[in-house]
């Protein structure tokens, strides 16, 4: 069963930092992008940023300068290091992958999400 397991929320003070990460298991096959979501009540998910296995990013305005994604392909595991966090930035963050296998074409995968809550 593929699996997407998530770590890393909290609670943290504005201007503090988290990292999120995230590690795909099971028969996923190949995973050509990896990203963050993340949601708060009453509104729609939202991309954070994605990466794909080539290395191309795509951030979110509101977060360019202060968030940035990595990814170890090997370990099929990514991260999401969060600098200079804002209560704005309080959601729900929840992983994605696409993925799939020439068989049985891809699949989007998410994992169950972690509450990051930025207050003082």
């Amino acid at each position: 069963q593929v699996q997407l397991v998530e770590s890393g929320g909290g609670l943290v003070q504005p201007g503090g930092s988290l990292r999120l990460s995230c590690a795909a298991s099971g028969r996923i096959g190949a995973i050509y992008a990896m990203g963050w979501y993340r949601q708060v009540p009453g509104k729609q998910r939202e991309l954070v940023v994605l990466i794909t296995t080539g290395g191309y990013t795509n951030y979110a305005d509101s977060v360019k300068g202060r968030f940035t994604i990595s990814r170890d392909n090997a370990k099929n595991t990514w991260y999401l290091q969060m600098n200079s966090l804002k209560p704005e930035d309080t959601a729900v963050y929840y992983c994605n992958a696409v993925a799939g296998t020439t068989v049985s074409g891809t699949h989007d995968y998410w994992g169950q999400g972690t509450q990051v809550t930025v207050s003082s």
